[in-house]
């Protein structure tokens, strides 16, 4: 796929969007690993138990993903900046290749991660 070029305030905007919608996701997770706790506690099923393992399993690799997304995320904002240190008066009229493979990678973790999500809050409904 061909990448396209754009300005870095366009890159920019992007990078803080993403990176809002990934820090609220290890929010959530958080809150969702908190509520399998209560679950444990009131079960002693071992299929209930086994999906709450599934789900710790899945918010585990969840989290390292979106550290991952982060890290790359930065890495790129910190490639931006320095080019706007060095070329001050270019900056507004440079154009930067398009992120689309990481625009594609973020946009599959929001889909895996909202079906997960929906999984979960199923599961909730018969485990509380």
């Amino acid at each position: 796929m061909k990448k396209k070029a754009t300005y870095i305030n366009d890159l920019h905007f992007e990078h803080k969007a993403w990176k809002s919608q990934l820090d609220f996701q290890k929010e959530e997770l958080q809150s969702f690993n908190r509520r399998l706790e209560e679950v444990v506690v009131r079960w002693t099923d071992k299929d209930i138990l086994r999906q709450v393992e599934h789900y710790q399993n899945n918010f585990i690799r969840h989290n390292e993903v979106i550290d991952t997304l982060l890290h790359n995320i930065n890495e790129q904002q910190h490639a931006l900046s320095t080019f706007a240190h060095d070329h001050p008066v270019a900056i507004d009229h440079v154009h930067f290749e398009d992120h689309v493979d990481m625009r594609k990678e973020v946009e599959d973790q929001n889909r895996i991660y909202n079906e997960l999500k929906k999984e979960y809050f199923r599961f909730l409904t018969v485990a509380m």
